[in-house]
């Protein structure tokens, strides 16, 4: 009896019990709750169109015969005969490129920021047939990636609510691995597998946190490049990090010299750069992807990605577009081997996110790390909704023996 009366007293003066949570993973375990709470919904909104993004590319070509044709023996029409044909369809609309790929359809993309606009035109660039065009602003995918990014409202609003939800999950992974960690061997023992043969809440809360455990490694990651695109000071921080303290600083592209257009001769520039490529690079298969000056000062870009799963292998070159002079460009959007460790990480962005960097098996892992991170605010409510009740329970048996001695006194 005085050993009870003693571990009731310690209870009262905050001290743990024997075996019990310290002071420190109980705050830990609050915050992990009330964060999982505040962010749940999001997060697993996150996590489900994270799914669907991770093959987004295998099934549009599975799906879209028309990015697809057979390579001919004979020479592809020029960028600008594939320009005129392009602009015949979308009339007034501005034309942004247009990407060659061998065994591929060309993709003429026409995109304008206000009002905003975006189409794809697809034409065999062998017949100059137009296989298809697309408004994207009805593209499945391009809607999931509106939610994706947005929660489909305005970026302004949409962008800071999802990387905050995005932060907030950092700190839950965070937060979750303190609580996973075992405290003793016993313990490790069952941290790292489902008991597939318990009560439906011991897999509930073994799915939650061992799962939780094993893709942390990988979300964590996928978090990470989120919140690159989230918060302008994070991009900053991560540059600033990895390139050992210098500055982040904008894109200018270079300009073409206008005193020059008599210079340029009768052969279109987008042309001539065209072949000059092609006759650098024999056998080339990768993408090659023509930017159409927009404004008389504009430099031409032509863009050499030798990946076309990926992005941050591309080749950024840029030409004066009346003395076909190119113009060196010391940037991250220059030449790949000319960057630096941080601006490569800056380009990998976007392929590590999705899991493309690591090829199909990167997104396999990004397909499967995404599920988990929908399910877990799922688990995690459950986990706390059957406390909560158990609780309820605990305190109501309590309560009766209570009652009779009342009673009966």
């Amino acid at each position: 009896m005085q050993a009870i009366q003693n571990m009731k007293q310690a209870d009262k003066t905050g001290k743990k019990k024997k075996g019990g949570p310290t002071p420190f993973r109980k705050a830990v375990g609050k915050v992990h709750l009330w964060l999982g709470l505040a962010s749940g919904l999001i997060v697993c909104f996150l996590g489900i169109t994270g799914c669907m993004l991770a093959f987004e590319r295998e099934i549009e070509n599975a799906t879209q015969s028309f990015r697809f044709v057979k390579e001919q023996p004979k020479q592809q029409l020029p960028p600008s005969r594939l320009e005129a044909i392009a602009r015949g369809q979308l009339p007034g609309k501005k034309l942004h490129s247009l990407a060659y790929e061998p065994g591929h359809s060309v993709i003429a993309s026409f995109y304008n920021g206000d009002p905003e606009y975006y189409y794809l035109v697809f034409i065999d660039p062998y017949t100059g047939k137009v296989l298809h065009t697309r408004d994207m602003d009805s593209d499945f995918f391009r809607v999931v990636i509106s939610g994706h990014f947005y929660l489909w409202l305005p970026p302004k609003i949409g962008q800071p609510i999802v990387a905050s939800a995005t932060l907030i999950f950092v700190v839950l992974l965070v937060t979750g691995i303190i609580l996973w960690w075992p405290r003793n061997k016993a313990a490790r023992k069952q941290r790292f597998t489902v008991k597939l043969n318990a009560k439906w809440r011991r897999k509930n809360y073994d799915l939650h946190n061992v799962l939780g455990f094993y893709m942390s490694w990988i979300i964590i990651f996928i978090a990470f490049t989120g919140l690159v695109w989230g918060f302008e000071w994070f991009a900053k921080t991560v540059f600033w990090t990895t390139s050992g303290g210098k500055a982040l600083t904008e894109f200018n592209a270079p300009l073409s010299d206008t005193t020059a257009m008599a210079q340029r001769g009768d052969q279109p520039a987008a042309d001539v750069l065209w072949q000059r490529m092609r006759q650098e690079n024999p056998g080339y298969r990768g993408v090659m992807e023509v930017h159409i000056p927009e404004e008389r000062s504009a430099a031409l870009e032509i863009a050499l990605n030798p990946d076309g799963g990926t992005y941050w292998k591309a080749d950024y070159r840029f030409f004066d577009q009346y003395t076909l002079k190119e113009m060196p460009v010391r940037h991250t959007y220059g030449k790949l081997s000319q960057t630096t460790m941080a601006e490569k990480i800056q380009r990998m962005n976007y392929d590590i996110h999705v899991g493309a960097v690591a090829g199909i098996a990167g997104k396999i892992l990004a397909f499967f790390a995404s599920l988990i991170c929908a399910s877990m605010p799922v688990t995690g409510f459950l986990i706390w909704w059957g406390r909560k009740n158990k609780s309820k329970k605990e305190k109501a048996t309590a309560a009766k023996p209570a009652s009779r001695k009342a009673a009966v006194a």
